[in-house]
């Protein structure tokens, strides 16, 4: 399975339970197509970079999921029924650039110890 990232903007004229209520059926659809939810991601109200159908703020929503590639498709089919989603976009995920992540992580987790800094032995004048 690949790993996908879907990022989708909310108009800001929906109410905080009527956002988490949306939110939480793409979540539902993620695991109705035998998706698996790695990450949520809720950025809340922020200022578009430019004027969407008149709106200046919307609310960012990040997805990460592994799944069949047909989960995006379901995602994108229902952005594009409901008039709240302003704007989204799906991304698949470089398999590489997990194995280069943990590999980083690992690496930085190891080098704290020698990362310190080392008095230095000089004369003083």
């Amino acid at each position: 399975m690949r790993q996908y990232e879907t990022g989708f903007v909310l108009s800001p004229a929906l109410s905080e339970e009527e956002t988490a209520q949306f939110v939480q059926q793409m979540a539902e659809v993620v695991a109705l197509r035998k998706g698996r939810l790695v990450k949520q991601d809720l950025w809340g109200k922020r200022r578009l970079a430019y004027p969407i159908k008149r709106f200046q703020e919307g609310v960012y929503v990040f997805f990460t999921y592994d799944g069949p590639g047909d989960v995006s498709g379901e995602l994108e089919r229902r952005f594009k029924q409901t008039d709240a989603v302003i704007r989204f976009m799906t991304v698949v995920k470089d398999p590489r650039d997990l194995g280069r992540r943990k590999r980083k992580k690992r690496a930085e987790e190891a080098a704290p110890a020698a990362a310190e800094p080392r008095e230095e032995k000089g004369h003083a004048a």
